[in-house]
């Protein structure tokens, strides 16, 4: 089992989100166990679910550092050490406790003892069920609640790994069902246990539900937020009584939202190095597989790597723009090669620039350099196959129009004067650029325009399933959609569509295709300083009076007036040197390295229908720019390929895996 994760530290004694995560796992629940336990070595035993809150946030290395010399799965035949204590850290529900009882009871127990914990609360009957058995009882060391049920996928954000949410939430059959109910509560459980962790009791806001007019009812779809928000609110009341030293008064903010804020963050293509990784590479999670030089002769073979916190070089690169990175890894193979002797006298033989491939032959040769370059020719070699895609795609070209509808600078003309043109660009671009077209124009698509500009695209009837769902999370519909979609009751605003996203000033973009930001990163501005607009944004509890996270004023002020600026064109990535607008590498690893004990109360904020990377990389900008640790939740985090197919499930009847529908 591969289980990695960053476990560095980051400045002063101040732990960032995932490493007081990991902190809770290791020494909260492993080495709590070694107080009452002869056994020096222990199992660990966990479920589909906690064996993945174990990876995202522990290192297979730490798990055995804590006393660990087997991990297992409950539901998979066991061999018996009666010899041995047992870890179980599993959730609480009844199939996990028929399988511990069935491991500890009766005569031949397969564990000496057992130390349980729970993933969340556990319910009476269940505890009871356990205090039943005599014969297991006096075989349990330990039976406590974690309150640990997220995946900590960065040191900033976490999900709940609902990754059905929108369908389960805000398809046409999902009020009254069941999955609605249990979606929602479970949701609510994993959030909780989120402030469990960091002990921290939050001031939760929510997006309200909004009707069109008094004889319109509230759907059951467009009360997600508040719903969701009350649910929090429950789990957070008992932690008040339940949980040793858990705050009594308000610590932080929660900020509640669902997909209708922004519909265009999760189809855009977005620049950064991180999100066009995972938007054109298809990787596995964050698994990348390479080919690299053998060991044995001049054949190469095939190596996975993880492109996570734990590389130096991806940390620094990946919330750069990727001309950005691309340059600066151009500057670090430069800067190796200078300082290499070896690598210099390979050069002056050669006449030439050394390639990553001899870079790469020369690791063989020098194994003190060989993390180093291994890293570097590595992220070289991403660099380049996502410019060549970049270009093979015409991905500028679409980039341009893609910002120019978002922010009114091109319309229907230029969409259409586009897809007549430019015959080299997939099918699946048309599309996302169709996508967003819609939720800036739903309007257009109530007549047989739709049909039209899904004839000059090329798409299919199964692309434009996703085009209609998605010109339905603009808002109401009152008349059948055509094309086959379902009407979506999502943000059921007076406005229709998505508005044009205004330029910000004092913010101008220090690369080309990159003026485009998430709707989130205003409203978490607007959160920390109380200015969230009064009749979106409501909130579960007042302030108390020792709480200092917001201004006083309740007056709702209006934002500042917004300069259009000239668009930029052109065909290379011009920037004015020097400039630090908060993305760039440099600037995230400064701020990366402050001390987090100098920041304030921390702001959480929770997407419902899964969140977007640029939304996680305003978190981590918004966090120095603000002097306040973001943390970004949800119930999956999406790249653009995963959003379309979660999209056209929400009209499918039968049930389907997310691997069944392909883009």
């Amino acid at each position: 089992m591969s289980l990695d994760s960053d476990t560095s530290s980051q400045g002063g004694d101040h732990r960032n989100f995932r490493q007081i995560t990991r902190d809770r796992l290791l020494f909260e629940m492993l080495r709590s166990t070694r107080k009452n336990s002869k056994s020096t070595w222990k199992v660990l035993i966990m479920d589909k679910f906690t064996v993945k809150i174990m990876s995202y946030a522990c290192k297979m290395a730490d798990i055995t550092e804590e006393g660990v010399s087997l991990v297992e799965d409950l539901y998979k035949r066991r061999q018996p050490l009666p010899s041995l204590d047992a870890i179980y850290f599993i959730q609480p529900t009844k199939e996990n406790i028929v399988m511990f009882l069935s491991d500890m009871s009766g005569r031949s127990p397969l564990y000496k003892k057992a130390y349980v914990f729970f993933s969340s609360p556990v319910h009476k009957e269940l505890v009871a069920q356990i205090k039943k058995d005599s014969s297991v009882l006096p075989r349990i060391g330990a039976l406590s609640e974690m309150n640990l049920e997220y995946f900590a996928i960065d040191s900033q954000g976490f999900t709940t790994d609902h990754e059905r949410a929108l369908e389960e939430l805000f398809s046409e059959n999902a009020e009254g069902s069941h999955k609605y109910n249990a979606c929602l509560n479970t949701m609510a459980t994993r959030i909780s246990t989120v402030f469990a962790s960091m002990r921290e009791f939050p001031r939760v806001h929510y997006r309200v539900a909004k009707t069109i007019n008094a004889s319109t009812m509230t759907t059951l779809r467009d009360l997600v937020p508040t719903k969701l928000a009350a649910g929090v609110w429950n789990c957070l009341a008992k932690y008040k009584t339940t949980i040793p030293e858990f705050p009594q008064t308000e610590t932080c903010e929660l900020l509640i939202v669902d997909r209708s804020i922004d519909q265009i963050a999760p189809i855009i293509h977005e620049w950064t190095y991180d999100a066009m990784c995972h938007d054109l590479l298809c990787l596995d999670g964050n698994k990348y597989v390479h080919e690299v030089p053998s060991k044995n002769g001049p054949a190469t073979e095939k190596k996975e790597v993880l492109l996570e916190d734990h590389d130096p070089v991806w940390l620094e690169l990946r919330h750069a723009h990727i001309a950005d990175a691309s340059e600066r890894l151009h500057d670090k193979m430069t800067n190796f090669v200078s300082k290499n002797k070896a690598a210099q006298l390979h050069q002056a033989r050669n006449g030439g620039e050394v390639s990553t491939r001899d870079l790469q032959k020369m690791v063989q040769a020098l194994p003190q350099y060989s993390d180093q370059i291994d890293k570097l020719s590595l992220h070289v070699e991403i660099a380049g196959k996502l410019n060549n895609i970049i270009r093979e795609q015409c991905l500028r070209d679409v980039g341009q129009l893609e910002q120019d509808l978002v922010f009114g600078d091109a319309g229907t003309k230029e969409l259409i004067n586009f897809l007549r043109t430019q015959l080299g660009v997939s099918r699946e671009n048309k599309l996302r650029l169709l996508m967003i077209y819609a939720a800036l124009n739903p309007e257009k698509f109530e007549s047989d325009k739709s049909a039209k500009l899904m004839q000059l695209a090329g798409l299919s009837a199964d692309d434009m399933i996703a085009v209609n769902n998605m010109r339905c999370l603009c808002g109401p519909d009152t008349k059948k959609s055509s094309g086959g979609g379902f009407t979506l009751k999502f943000d059921v605003h007076k406005q229709k569509k998505q508005a044009h996203r205004k330029e910000r000033t004092g913010e101008e973009s220090a690369w080309a295709l990159s003026r485009f930001y998430p709707v989130l990163e205003e409203l978490i501005e607007k959160l920390s300083k109380g200015e969230l607009p009064k009749d979106e944004y409501n909130c579960m509890n007042d302030p108390s009076p020792s709480f200092h996270g917001l201004p006083t004023s309740s007056s709702v002020r209006t934002s500042p007036a917004h300069s259009m600026r000239s668009r930029r064109t052109g065909g290379t990535w011009a920037r004015p040197r020097g400039s630090d607008d908060g993305y760039s590498s440099d600037s995230v690893l400064k701020h990366a390295s402050s001390d987090f004990k100098k920041l304030g109360q921390r702001i959480f904020v929770f997407v419902i229908g899964g969140a977007t990377r640029s939304e996680l990389c305003a978190a981590h900008k918004l966090s120095s720019k603000l002097k306040r640790e973001v943390i970004l939740g949800s119930s999956s985090l999406d790249d653009p390929p995963q959003f379309i197919t979660k999209l056209k499930l929400m009209s499918v009847e039968e049930e389907l895996t997310l691997d069944d529908l392909q883009i």
